[in-house]
């Protein structure tokens, strides 16, 4: 009688946090909240006082913790790979599994940053067949073995769980699945020029008429920064910025990159979003050069406090952002686009000169045309320009151009001698 009485309150118990579990999987809020209830419903039913939610990666075989509680020491996240003979014995395992010290070895390996033998119990977590994640319990309160009983609590909880694994799984959006492969290859390759330069084309793709776009504002944001003298570091800080600088792009409707007329309100707040999507992607991810991120989020910003995102000011951008913002307008104006011609060089570098400094930073645009200069002198030992002739343009143009940058500039400031 008394067996069957506590077989009663753990299905009683089991009940009442599948009742608790499902709204908080289908409210409309961030899953680490709903990982905090899912460990709370596991806990309660199967008598644990420790737990670890994974999540299955294919690519490379990989468990991932989403989230843990009451373990005194567990790695955040928590790392297990996999050999094949690992995902064979968790997908054919039916149900709940204890673990001994002969069936550790069977179901997970000891290369990860986390110890097999903190685990009691895992419980595959299957959706259609195939592994989405692991359940891995501790310690039951009292110390005691895990019984049959709690173990079919657990198992009737894990198919609502693999579930809600699944569904954060497929909700992930494409921003996120970006910026984790940007993790992977900081951590893996250190950012290699021809990495980024990869992350680049692949930024254009969604257009032919912006197709290289990304690794020529890198190219120009670096000579720039050359031609102002800036440190060798920050220069290949400029040139990785510069190909990431609209990594939020690849959130944007293609359509919109096609469209032969002026965006609508509501398009042009979908395009101008990418700065801040772009910086969502980039925060997450450790680069040699702290300044990437608001590089990413301000480089439609203006002197002037005409831009966006934030409509900052010249005092409020740092001159990193300045360069990037200057070689990203030169590009676009001298670029093919489906609504209007590309502006020929010179008709381009008069319209910056006459939008500094409300738009642009003088130094910026100094730079830019001493590079310029330099192409029309034959001066650069790697031309500024590459495979876009000077046409039609001199260093005497130039010097004009500079001429009036510095009037500009002077224009009605008096001079003590």
């Amino acid at each position: 009688m008394s067996v069957q009485k506590d077989n009663f309150r753990r299905l009683l118990r089991t009940v009442e946090a599948l009742s608790d579990l499902g709204p908080a999987m289908t409210a409309e809020r961030d899953f680490p909240q709903n990982a905090r209830a899912i460990l709370s419903a596991l806990q309660q039913a199967a008598g644990s006082r420790e737990v670890v939610l994974f999540t299955y990666s294919d690519k490379p075989s990989l468990l991932t913790s989403l989230a843990a509680g009451g373990f005194a020491l567990m790695p955040e996240p928590a790392i297990i790979p996999l050999l094949p003979k690992h995902v064979h014995a968790l997908i054919s395992a039916r149900g709940p599994v204890i673990l001994d010290k002969e069936s550790y070895d069977n179901f997970l390996s000891s290369n990860g940053n986390v110890a097999p033998e903190l685990f009691k119990c895992v419980a595959a977590l299957k959706v259609g067949g195939k592994l989405v994640g692991v359940v891995a319990l501790g310690h039951r309160e009292g110390d005691a073995a895990y019984d049959e009983s709690e173990l079919e609590s657990l198992d009737l909880l894990c198919h609502y769980v693999a579930l809600a694994i699944h569904n954060y799984s497929l909700s992930q959006t494409l921003a996120q699945r970006v910026s984790e492969n940007l993790r992977l290859m900081a951590s893996l390759h250190g950012f290699y020029d021809n990495a980024l330069e990869a992350f680049a084309t692949a930024i254009d793709v969604k257009h032919v008429n912006i197709h290289g776009h990304s690794l020529r504002v890198g190219r120009y944001a670096a000579a720039i920064g050359e031609a102002m003298n800036l440190e060798p570091n920050e220069i290949a800080a400029l040139r990785s910025a510069g190909y990431l600088h609209d990594i939020g792009k690849v959130a944007v409707d293609k359509r919109l990159f096609g469209k032969p007329a002026s965006l609508n309100p509501e398009e042009f707040r979908e395009m101008a979003d990418h700065t801040v999507v772009g910086h969502q992607i980039v925060s997450g991810v450790q680069f040699p050069w702290p300044r990437i991120p608001e590089i990413v989020r301000w480089h439609h910003e203006r002197a002037d406090g005409s831009g966006y995102p934030d409509g900052l000011g010249t005092e409020d951008v740092p001159t990193p952002v300045r360069i990037v913002a200057l070689a990203d307008t030169f590009d676009a104006m001298t670029s093919l686009r489906p609504y209007r011609e590309p502006l020929s060089l010179g008709g381009a570098l008069s319209e910056i000169v006459r939008l500094t400094p409300q738009k642009f930073d003088p130094n910026a645009v100094q730079g830019l045309l001493l590079q310029v200069r330099r192409d029309t002198v034959g001066s650069n030992r790697v031309p500024f320009l590459e495979g876009r002739m000077a046409e039609n343009i001199s260093a005497t143009d130039i010097d004009q151009l500079a001429a009036g940058l510095h009037h500009r500039m002077n224009h009605g400031r008096l001079f003590l001698t």
